[in-house]
């Protein structure tokens, strides 16, 4: 269940207001280092369907956004092939930070500070309803997946590991 405190406007926020997009607000207790599934034990959520927002670099440090499953993890060799890229790794914190725009912890792919390119797990696009990061730590969203691919021009891949 989520709270109902609202949470004031996130660059996030207001992208998906002035694309008229639809979206539930659900708050929780942020814990460090707790990431998606923290959040899905606290909202009462399914972990498959919180979706977790990776700032990662290519081989050029040119950043790149990786939505993927809270329940899972990133298989950067596969990103990296599947994307036409030679390589793929997580960005150090203040980089992550420095191209989002967003603190880690409440990184959301909407609104960020460089428009980055978006590669999304494909499965996460079957949920009728995803929770992603609303542009602030203890704040997710609920859209639905579509919205990653219609606003953000999101590619489909298969990356993730158990």
């Amino acid at each position: 269940m989520s709270k109902t405190r609202h949470v004031s406007e996130t660059p996030a926020t207001q992208f998906l207001k002035q694309h008229k997009v639809a979206y539930s607000e659900h708050t929780y207790d942020y814990v460090d280092h707790g990431g998606a599934g923290e959040a899905a034990r606290q909202l009462g959520l399914d972990p498959h369907a919180v979706v977790k927002t990776l700032v990662m670099e290519d081989e050029s440090a040119r950043p790149l956004i990786v939505l993927m499953h809270g329940d899972r993890e990133v298989s950067t060799k596969n990103l990296a092939r599947q994307a036409g890229l030679k390589k793929v790794a997580p960005c150090q914190p203040e980089a992550a930070q420095r191209h989002s725009g967003y603190q880690v912890g409440g990184t959301s792919p909407f609104g960020t500070r460089k428009r980055m390119p978006v590669w999304v797990e494909a499965s996460v696009l079957d949920y009728p309803t995803i929770y992603i990061n609303g542009g602030r730590r203890g704040y997710l969203i609920g859209i639905a997946p579509a919205i990653l691919v219609d606003l953000l021009g999101a590619h489909p891949v298969s990356v993730g590991l158990e």
